[in-house]
């Protein structure tokens, strides 16, 4: 099984930028060996377990909690079973119908 993750997590309380905040839950995501994208909007994870998923959530959470009051976070889940490499699987499969 293959878990696709599109989240965004950021503190509300530390004013117009948050870049800082989220470079340490990056940095989290980086370390923790699972494959990601970095986008403009959010960060896409590749889990093989929708609980692995949830855990990296929730330790981005308890990293921005030391330093924040409030955090908002969004999350998406693309859950299928015998797949592998889906973030690059599901561009290429789009990149060859475009040619």
């Amino acid at each position: 099984m293959a878990v696709l993750m599109e989240f965004a997590i950021f503190p509300t309380d530390k004013g117009k930028s948050v870049s800082a905040d989220v470079a340490k839950v990056i940095q989290h995501i980086k370390n923790s060996g699972f494959t990601y994208q970095l986008t403009a909007m959010g960060t896409i994870v590749e889990t093989q377990t929708v609980k692995q998923a949830l855990n990296i959530v929730e330790q981005a959470a308890e990293i921005l909690q030391t330093d924040s009051d409030r955090i908002y976070s969004t999350i998406k889940l693309d859950i299928k079973k015998g797949a592998i490499n889906m973030i690059e699987e599901k561009i290429n499969s789009i990149n060859t119908k475009l040619s």
